[in-house]
């Protein structure tokens, strides 16, 4: 459904974003990750047809955006960061507006304007002027504008910003009904929600993709070995020397009173033998567990610089 080939952006001398390439799929729901002043913005505004690029090309559902840009954006329902809305209207006045801007008839919007508003938990608020909404609420009125029309496309930037825990798990679980139905490319500041939400990710830093794939992936590409957590009722002189002598353990270190951190080659899963070996020597296994990297740990590893200084905004 989007097809980004060497997308380039520049303002004067400075590239913000540099010959980026990328794929979204047809029913993916797709996250794209990054540090501030990465490019993430500036590459979602392309890609929804508010920017133009400097070079490279875009298609939505095989629609050039800049040869048929009206063909192209009607196919995209977008969720800025900071949302613009008409604060002196009511969100109802204001949903049934952004219907007639994307050329829906008044009976159709009606229809749909319902549907949009119990999906995105408006019905308490649906008569009252948008100004005087909180920043969670007018979040919302975004969200429901950019589904409104039923496109094919969303396009998402930080879509559960200003939410209490609550609506995020609301907002959540809406995003994952829009993806049974839609294309989705989110971009999230919150890691755990993208790898609960998103098939795919895309790592950008400093204007380029850096990585790219499933979290599962990711792990598997950019985390090294499995590493196991072993505690122990009590522990002996020798018990690192026992553990490093189990098949499939690389190395064992203390992590704690009587926590031990095996590292295992690839591969390998030397649980059962790390637990017969236990039972062998007479100690109490209190447990054993995996310990699994999350996204958040791929990020860091990935757009950490050494002697780096604060990261530039995206613009000039």
């Amino acid at each position: 459904m989007i097809e980004a080939r060497n997308l380039t952006r520049r303002y004067g001398d400075f590239t913000a974003v540099q010959n980026v390439s990328f794929k979204v799929d047809e029913g993916e729901i797709v996250g794209m990750l990054g540090p501030n002043g990465a490019g993430k913005t500036t590459t979602l505004r392309m890609v929804t047809g508010f920017l133009p690029p400097t070079a490279g090309q875009l298609t939505v559902g095989g629609k050039d955006l800049f040869a048929e840009p009206v063909a192209a954006r009607r196919q995209v329902g977008y969720l800025p960061e900071n949302v613009a809305l008409y604060s002196e209207m009511r969100v109802s006045e204001y949903l049934l507006y952004r219907a007639m801007l994307e050329g829906m008839r008044r009976t159709d919007a009606k229809r749909r304007l319902a549907t949009v508003v119990e999906s995105c938990i408006l019905e308490e608020v649906r008569n009252q002027i948008i100004g005087t909404l909180s920043k969670g609420y007018r979040q919302r009125v975004g969200l429901a504008a950019a589904i409104l029309h039923d496109p094919k496309v969303l396009v998402l930037d930080e879509p559960t910003i200003g939410l209490d825990p609550k609506q995020i798990i609301a907002i959540r679980e809406l995003i994952r009904e829009l993806g049974k139905e839609q294309t989705l490319l989110i971009s999230s500041h919150i890691l755990p929600e993208v790898e609960l939400l998103c098939d795919r990710v895309i790592i950008i830093d400093r204007g380029t993709i850096i990585a790219e794939g499933s979290p599962q992936d990711l792990r598997d590409s950019w985390l090294g070995n499995t590493l196991l957590r072993v505690e122990l009722k009590e522990e002996a002189a020798e018990t690192i020397q026992v553990l490093s002598e189990v098949g499939g353990v690389k190395t064992v270190e203390k992590a704690g009173e009587r926590v031990f951190k095996l590292e295992c080659w690839p591969k390998s899963d030397p649980r059962e033998k790390v637990f017969r070996t236990v039972v062998d020597h007479g100690w109490v296994l209190l447990e054993m567990s995996e310990e699994r990297a999350s996204l958040e740990d791929i990020f860091v590893r990935l757009t950490t610089r050494e002697q780096d200084g604060q990261p530039g905004e995206e613009t000039p």
